[in-house]
């Protein structure tokens, strides 16, 4: 059937399908009843014909009251309506298979019953076996709409669960996103504001005009109050995150050169880390240099700073280590979110992050991470 067809059939009331079936039931067994029929059979007729009426709402019931005209007449209109209707609203197959034979003796038997009993039995056999088929197919035509039923209602499920598992898919990456953005965030940002305010406050330090220095203490201000601002900031987009693979991985172990150069500490840097490592693994080592200076202006004013990259022959590293600071700290707000990126990416590279004060007052970062992750 062709989509318009079907369409055009779906408009039809389902009020104006039965009443077309009691009609053309009616008009069946008006055509085997002409001319030698009973009370009886008239009202066994009229009952199965307007039976069909209440078909979708009883239709076991419905049958059964088609069954009297089929025992009294040759009809089919009526117990075919009824068997289909029943087969398309049960999965009982049993249920559906002796309705299938009920229907087939009532055809074949004859009334009064004596003509059948001592008629040819074989006729009677293959009658029997003939209305057997013609009860099955509205059966099996019925479970078949059934079946098409459930296949469009699991399409529709389906269609729905994927749905459901693309916007699902739509908000991880979103979140994946948040959470690398509040972590370059913390990583990039801070890393250059805690630099403004420790400048800021060495110059307010050494400044002579007053002017000089309540501009350095404005600006120290700014950057501490910039930095809360941030770690709030960091805070929100990091709410819906959770562990991320980095996407689009930029600084390398090209640009720690740079990095150490304009951290405005003395830094020593040593070792080396073996060739054709994967660029998160280079990006990780340089976001692990970039916290451990950052904390060390933050915390650790006039600390010298030891940078040593390191390798053996089952994993690689680098160690980051600060001597006792010389001058007051400035009060610089910190979340420790930079610590907690940090163990994130050394999960990634299948490795651990450790940071621990050292016993001259000073403070170290670890990153170890394995060369062939497992």
């Amino acid at each position: 059937m062709s989509t318009g067809r079907r369409t055009l059939w779906r408009r039809v009331p389902p009020w104006a399908v039965d009443a077309g079936l009691v009609a053309l039931a009616a008009l069946d067994a008006w055509i085997n009843l002409f001319g030698d029929a009973t009370p009886l059979m008239w009202t066994c007729a009229a009952v199965g014909a307007a039976g069909l009426f209440l078909r979708r709402r009883f239709p076991l019931a419905v049958f059964l009251l088609t069954l009297p005209m089929t025992l009294f007449m040759d009809v089919a209109v009526a117990p075919i309506a009824a068997l289909y209707t029943l087969a398309a609203s049960t999965r009982n197959r049993p249920l559906l298979a002796g309705c299938a034979l009920l229907n087939a003796a009532a055809d074949t038997l004859a009334w009064p019953l004596s003509h059948t009993l001592t008629g040819d039995r074989t006729w009677t056999l293959v009658q029997f076996v003939y209305t057997l088929a013609t009860a099955v197919a509205p059966v099996l035509f019925g479970q078949l709409v059934q079946a098409r039923r459930d296949v469009a209602r699991q399409l529709v499920e389906v269609k729905e669960a994927r749905e459901h598992e693309r916007v699902l898919y739509a908000q991880t990456v979103l979140a994946r996103e948040r959470a690398q953005l509040a972590r370059e965030m913390h990583d990039v940002v801070s890393h250059q504001v805690s630099l403004i305010a420790v400048q800021a406050g060495a110059l307010q330090v050494a400044a002579k005009d007053p002017d000089a220095r309540e501009a350095a203490r404005t600006i120290r201000t700014l950057s501490a109050n910039t930095l809360d601002e941030l770690r709030h900031m960091v805070t929100l987009l990091r709410a819906s995150g959770g562990k991320a693979t980095e996407l689009t991985p930029q600084p390398t172990l090209a640009d720690l050169q740079q990095l150490i150069a304009n951290s405005g500490i003395e830094i020593t840097l040593t070792g080396g880390l073996p060739p054709g490592i994967s660029t998160t693994a280079q990006r990780t080592i340089y976001r692990t240099v970039q916290e451990a200076l950052t904390n060390v202006r933050k915390h650790a004013p006039g600390a010298r700073a030891d940078v040593r990259l390191w390798h053996d022959a089952h994993h690689f590293g680098v160690t980051v280590t600060n001597t006792a600071p010389t001058r007051s700290t400035v009060a610089l707000p910190s979340a420790r979110h930079g610590l907690i990126g940090l163990k994130e990416r050394a999960e990634l590279l299948h490795g651990t992050l450790t940071a621990e004060p050292t016993p001259q007052g000073g403070y170290t970062i670890e990153l170890r991470a394995p060369t062939r992750p497992a």
